[in-house]
This record gives C-alpha cells, sequence and structure tokens, in this order.
C-alpha cells in the first residue's frame, strides 16, 4: 500500500502545481482587464488550495472508518444545503444559475460537497448490506431514492452536469456491489423520458446539443466556446506555442481558466502536454483502482471505488468537452481547473484515499 500512497500523493502535487501555473497563464490578461490585477484568479486560489491542504491533512489525521456513523446525517445535511441554496437571498445566483453560498470573499458550492457524502454514504450502505445490491426492494431501491432526492435538488440550480456524474457515480457502486443489470436498464429506460423533457424541452440545453452536433454552423453562436476550443487545441501542434503564448485566452475562449484549461493547455504546451496529462491521470485512476482492489475492509473498498470512480468520469467529461466529443457539461479538470469548492473537495476526496491507504498498511 505504501507505493501507491506515495504515487497518489505526488501525483495529485503534481496536478497541482501545474494546474497552478496554467490558472495564471490562462487568467492573466482576463484578471488584468476586470480587476486589475494579473494574479487576481491566482491569488484566489491559492486560498483554496491551503484550504484545501489543510482539509486533506485533518481528514488523513482521522480514521475513514469513523465516518461511518455520520453517513445519514451528512445525507440529510447535504440535502438540506441543497435546499437552501436555492432560496433567494441565501443562496447566490449567478449567470441565471443559483448555485453557491456567499461566505465573504470566498463562494461554497453544496453540489461539490454532495458528490462526495452520496459516495461515503453508499460505501455505508453497501458494506452495511453485503450481497444485497441485487435485490430490488431493499438493495437497489434505497440508494437510487436518495439519488433522485439530490439530482431534483441540483437540477433546480440548475445543474444537470452535476446530476449526471452523480448518477453515474450512484450506478457504477451498485454495479460493483452485484446490482443486476435488468435494475439498471429498467432505471435507464425509466429516466430516458425525464431526460428527453430535461434536454429538448430547454433551449439552452437542446442549443448545446446541436452545438455539439456541428459546432462550426454556428461558430459565431451557440458553437462560439467549442470552436474556439477546437482552434486552441489546434493550434498548439505538436509541441505548443509556449507557455503563457496562447492566443485564445485573450477573450476569444469563454472559461480559458476554469471549464475549457485543458484547451489552453493543448495550445500553449501542444499533443505532447495534452498527452503527458492524459498519462497522469490515467496513472493516477489506475492506482486508486489498485488501492479499492487491494482494501478488504468493504465500507473502505466501496468508498474507494466511488472517489476513483468520480475523479475519472470528471477527468473524462472536461477533456471529451474541450476536444468535441462530449456536449458541454461544465465540470472542472479535477486539481487543475480554477474552482474552489471543487478543488477543495477533490483534494479531500484524495485524502481519503491516503487515509484509507494508510489504515490497512498498519
Amino acid at each position: 500500500m505504501r507505493d501507491i500512497r506515495i504515487s497518489l500523493a505526488a501525483l495529485t502535487i503534481v496536478f497541482l502545481c501545474l494546474g497552478a501555473v496554467m490558472i495564471y497563464s490562462a487568467s492573466g490578461v482576463y484578471a488584468l482587464r476586470e480587476w486589475g490585477d494579473k494574479t487576481y484568479f491566482l491569488n484566489r486560489h491559492l486560498v483554496f488550495l491551503l484550504i484545501g491542504l489543510i482539509v486533506t491533512i485533518a481528514v488523513m489525521a482521522v480514521d475513514y472508518r469513523n465516518l461511518r456513523p455520520w453517513a445519514k446525517p451528512l445525507i440529510v445535511g447535504v440535502l438540506i444545503l441543497l435546499v437552501l441554496v436555492l432560496i433567494p437571498h441565501i443562496g447566490k445566483a449567478s449567470y441565471g444559475a443559483r448555485r453557491w453560498f456567499k461566505i465573504g470573499m470566498l463562494s461554497f458550492q453544496p453540489s461539490e460537497l454532495a458528490k462526495l457524502v452520496l459516495i461515503i454514504y453508499l460505501a455505508d450502505f453497501l458494506a452495511r448490506k453485503p450481497h444485497r445490491a441485487s435485490h430490488f426492494w431493499d438493495g437497489f431501491l434505497p440508494p437510487i431514492l436518495i439519488l433522485g432526492a439530490m439530482c431534483l435538488l441540483i437540477v433546480k440550480q440548475p445543474d444537470l452536469g452535476s446530476s449526471v456524474l452523480l448518477a453515474s457515480i450512484t450506478i457504477l457502486m451498485l454495479f460493483v456491489a452485484g446490482a443486476r443489470p435488468a435494475h439498471i436498464m429498467a432505471l435507464g429506460a425509466l429516466a430516458l423520458p425525464l431526460v428527453y423533457f430535461l434536454i429538448v424541452r430547454v433551449p439552452y440545453r437542446l442549443a448545446r446539443i446541436l452545438a455539439f452536433l456541428d459546432p462550426w454552423q454556428d461558430s459565431q453562436g451557440i458553437g462560439f466556446q467549442l470552436t474556439q476550443s477546437q482552434i486552441a487545441l489546434g493550434s498548439g501542434g505538436l509541441f505548443g506555442v509556449g507557455l503563457g503564448q496562447s492566443v485564445q485566452k485573450l477573450f476569444y475562449l469563454p472559461a480559458a481558466h476554469t471549464d475549457f484549461i485543458f484547451s489552453i493547455i493543448g495550445e500553449e504546451l501542444g499533443l505532447a502536454g495534452t498527452l503527458g496529462f492524459i498519462i497522469l491521470y490515467i496513472i493516477f485512476i489506475w492506482q486508486g483502482a489498485r488501492l479499492a482492489s487491494r482494501v478488504t475492509d468493504p465500507f473502505g473498498h466501496y468508498l474507494a471505488i466511488g472517489i476513483v470512480a468520480m475523479l475519472g468520469l470528471q477527468t473524462v467529461v472536461n477533456i471529451g468537452v474541450s476536444i468535441g466529443a462530449i456536449p458541454t457539461k461544465g465540470l472542472p479538470l479535477p486539481f487543475v481547473s480554477y474552482g474552489g469548492s471543487a478543488l477543495v473537495f477533490n483534494m479531500m476526496a484524495v485524502g481519503f484515499l491516503l487515509n484509507i491507504s494508510r489504515v490497512h498498511d498498519r
């Protein structure tokens, strides 16, 4: 376990360092124009990085198994937060979405906490009811009901991307625990009308799908972000235009330091740089999977699976969106994109992986 723990910690540090460099590169000009300070976003990112480091150390200091009695209270607490964030004057609205609590200069997104709390709840549930995931009423349905309540509140923000991610993590954990494919397929069939309504009947989501299918048809309208992302990736060539030399970040590519930071990596570091990042993520996910496979404690086993699934799916979706393989979802690149809540809770998730490894290495 020690070698896995060291590799996970080392890879996380590498991602965090590279992320800080790329955030400064991608946001400096924009920050100077909007805030009069090139380091505005970098400084805020470093504050969240420090908070994440403190939280990670705290998580590593306590045996992860002590979380189990808190699994149900945590779920209740998160559901309450997801309700509160929807209330005007309590939750902060931005760009038509109400997803944040504003605390001084910092913002907190409860849907990011919800991902980790749901994984903890599922790990405890599956550990308490071994071999029951194949039973519909007492093994499969209860987690799905919790998932449904959580997704309903998150979709109201609106944030369909996080809801899809939560559903994917839940289904994967249930499948690993022995859920029947027939139950999963039946759930998918029941969800199809809802997905149709949430996409086809909501104009801006339908526009995103149409832009995904052919972004160049309206390259100055709804397809603008995706075409600019592809231009950035294509401009980088094999070795990139050079660190800090991106043209697309000069007010062409929206969200260059958040959801589309991978595109700036491709432009400045080229194909070699993007493949380097992808290889590092593959190694990280592989090491996390190795850890999960070696843990004999059911709670730790499912907790590790859920965390690895969360980080792996976010990585795949973010990169897929950047290259135009997946419709726009608004999920950050783990450890690299600018985004306070996501960074803190992703670092906390790694802290749990390191904790699991340390406990089982005794």
